[in-house]
């Protein structure tokens, strides 16, 4: 092979290492995080024309099976009772109202299938963080719980949906509508 064909091949090989790191790299536990913002910008962004990122097309691809389950769950209810869930706020900001700014996500902790994410930001001129239990789900990292702090408290939205609902199909006791 000539020096031309080593180079290439040389040139070639880093590429595909560079590829493969920036595939890494981009893939982590905070790509996921980052992925479900780009989905929150675009939501706040079309005024609710669009869709937020616990519910389709975008639930099932960031969320665990469990997280996706209870936000399904709450969908459910409120379709067939007519009232509000067990969530009253974006879990993503927060709170009811607000925007995203100066967005910050950090890996907390990493250890093996699970993984610490935060992620910090403006909001109505207020800082905000919010964090995230992520794990490993057949490959990808998906969020598995989403915490929020209001008030100086904080909480765990999966415990949130796991509270039971006066009614529903699921609870085997039709609502009354």
């Amino acid at each position: 092979m000539s020096k031309v064909g080593h180079g290439l091949a040389a040139l070639a090989a880093l590429s595909l290492f560079g590829s493969a790191c920036a595939w890494a790299a981009g893939d982590g536990p905070d790509a996921t995080v980052r992925r479900a913002y780009a989905v929150t910008i675009r939501e706040l962004a079309s005024h609710g024309k669009a869709e937020p990122p616990w519910r389709p097309p975008y639930r099932d691809e960031l969320m665990s099976k469990r997280l996706a389950g209870l936000f399904a769950r709450d969908d459910q209810y409120m379709e067939e009772s007519g009232d509000e869930g067990n969530i009253d706020s974006d879990p993503f900001i927060g709170g009811q109202d607000g925007d995203v700014k100066n967005l910050k996500v950090t890996i907390g902790s990493q250890e093996g299938d699970k993984a610490t994410v935060f992620a910090d930001f403006r909001s109505l001129g207020k800082s905000v963080r919010v964090g995230f239990a992520m794990v490993r789900e057949n490959g990808p990292w998906v969020i598995d719980d989403i915490t929020n702090t209001v008030d100086k408290q904080s909480f765990r939205v999966g415990d949130l949906l796991s509270q039971p609902y006066d009614c529903g199909s699921f609870m085997n006791k039709p609502c009354k509508r």
